[in-house]
């Protein structure tokens, strides 16, 4: 059993402290007696109060409940309240990669088949959901801050040693706290935006642009990249100075979609920061989605870490394995296949099989779906499409992971960030032109991971490609192969102008059996509606 900080204190910590974030009226106070002069009174509280910044990222709560996004609970469930799974649902169904079931349309997934259809409204309550977690766990990690100021501990009684260990925590707060407004910025460009020098309930918090969100996360990222751990040194599932570098070099990659000026000469300088960590890659791809891919520490830069005992609930990886297994009626995916029997709920278009050489995995090894009593082509989206099973209830030994029952119980942690996609950064970085890096260093990171998915070693040369064969069209679906189902595709989409443009299509796109191009106002999120009426500082995009 995986045993770290943020799993060991979670569910503790995520019952210990309330706060009046997401509430109608600005000046509520605790109704369980417990302020945060009572939580933050002792070293063990400030421990607590950290990890449960760690734990919002794989735990829930009753929606609508104390410290807990302000949903309700009549029209979106506890699951979907988590952050993983609303992340995944928009980064993932809006694309070629994934479509829900006709069928999953009940009163506790408001608005699900709207990403598919992209037609997306600022009344959905999905997006509702993922905009006021993400704001929700930015609240926490300002919180956090504020308690751990000098005057705070010194007020206390807390110092020596124990002030020191409370104060390195704080740049893995503001760690947290930056990849949160990167899935703001990223999703619905001009969130409100605030910090820990902002008091809750004072004022409304102003309406940030994209532009100015972007130069915020930069200089973050790049001050407490010298105030972390070293790479690799800090304990699992928590961050250290490579995650930042890691998320620099991704925030640099789609710098010209969220500023309008590129800067892949940044994204080569800070994926070949991580490259050169230490890191390398795990022979076999599929241990990267298994249950017990904490393992994977060679390649894993950054996790949501999941535990079948202590972290369940029906959002996250658990989330992502039991929607997607299922199968066809008479043709039910086989138990030993991914470890659950699932919901039938995610499944994939035929745009995502038919970038590997075959759907078997006999040659590329990352071909990982079911297709037995499958349609390939999606004519009735409540049968049809094949089952991707990548991420599987299953350990490397081929045993169960552990279940208990009732759909819960599956312990796959979600990497965020790791090698592949630095591989790919850099890659992509140097065929558009950036500085700093060549084509030589380009091909071989590609063809490692090639030599992986074709013979389950980096450094064969099974798979590899010629230099002449590495372009954008050929990285946009490598990227496809490497990345899928792990909440890449829409940002990589938008940035290769292929996500409402009529010139790539797939199954279903904008509503329309094969496809169509859409408005380009669903290049981004509409700020929720009840948000813009709640803060009159927020602006709503164009044409929502």
């Amino acid at each position: 059993m995986k045993k770290n900080l943020s799993i060991s204190l979670a569910v503790l910590a995520l019952s210990a402290l309330s706060f009046t974030a997401c509430k109608k009226a600005l000046d509520l106070e605790p109704t369980n007696g417990l302020t945060v002069d009572i939580a933050y009174s002792t070293s063990a509280g400030y421990k607590q109060g950290f990890a449960k910044l760690y734990g919002a990222f794989a735990l829930t709560g009753n929606a609508g409940g104390a410290g807990q996004p302000d949903i309700d609970p009549n029209t979106i469930d506890e699951g979907n309240s988590d952050f993983l799974r609303m992340f995944w649902n928009t980064q993932e169904l809006s694309t070629d990669e994934a479509i829900d079931n006709a069928s999953w349309n009940g009163p506790t997934d408001p608005g699900l088949h709207d990403f598919h259809n992209m037609n997306w409204a600022a009344s959905n309550r999905m997006l509702l959901g993922l905009y006021v977690r993400s704001a929700y766990q930015i609240l926490l990690c300002n919180e956090f801050m504020r308690q751990a100021s000098d005057a705070n501990l010194s007020k206390r009684g807390i110092t020596g040693a124990s002030a020191d260990t409370i104060k390195a925590y704080l740049p893995e707060a503001r760690f947290l706290r930056a990849f949160q407004y990167w899935v703001l910025m990223d999703a619905f460009a001009n969130p409100s935006f605030a910090t820990e020098n902002d008091a809750i309930g004072a004022v409304m918090p102003p309406q940030i642009k994209r532009s100015d969100l972007f130069n915020y996360i930069e200089s973050e990222l790049k001050d407490i990249g010298t105030k972390l751990p070293a790479p690799r040194a800090n304990e699992y599932g928590r961050t250290d100075q490579a995650a930042t570098w890691a998320l620099l070099a991704r925030i640099y990659l789609n710098a010209e979609v969220y500023t309008g000026t590129a800067r892949y000469a940044d994204a080569i300088t800070y994926s070949k920061k991580v490259i050169d960590a230490g890191y390398s890659l795990e022979t076999n791809y599929q241990w990267l989605f298994l249950n017990d891919n904490y393992k994977c520490t060679n390649e894993f830069i950054f996790t949501i870490n999941y535990d079948g005992q202590k972290t369940q609930n029906y959002g996250g990886t658990n989330y992502i394995v039991y929607a997607g297994a299922g199968g066809p009626s008479g043709s039910p995916m086989p138990m030993s296949l991914v470890g659950v029997s699932g919901w039938a709920g995610n499944r994939v278009t035929k745009n995502l099989p038919n970038l590997f050489p075959d759907n078997t995995g006999v040659i590329d090894k990352r071909s990982l779906f079911y297709t037995t009593g499958s349609n390939i082509e999606i004519v009735n989206r409540a049968t049809d499409g094949f089952w991707a099973v990548k991420f599987k209830n299953i350990n490397r030994d081929g045993s169960l992971g552990f279940s208990q029952g009732g759909n819960l119980g599956v312990g796959n942690d979600m990497p965020l960030f790791r090698l592949g996609e630095q591989y790919l950064i850099y890659a992509e970085a140097v065929v558009r032109g950036g500085s700093g890096g060549d084509l030589t260093t380009a091909l071989s990171y590609i063809n490692k991971l090639r030599g992986r998915a074709y013979a389950n070693d980096p450094n064969s040369t099974s798979g590899n490609i010629s230099s002449s064969q590495l372009t954008l069209n050929f990285l946009i679906d490598e990227r496809g192969r490497e990345l899928y189902w792990e909440g890449h595709r829409r940002t990589d989409l938008i940035r290769f102008n292929r996500f409402v443009e009529s010139g790539y299509l797939w199954p279903w796109k904008g509503n329309v059996p094969n496809g169509t191009g859409v408005d380009a106002k669903y290049k981004l999120f509409p700020l929720p509606s009840s948000q813009v009426s709640a803060n009159k500082n927020l602006v709503q995009h164009p044409g929502y």
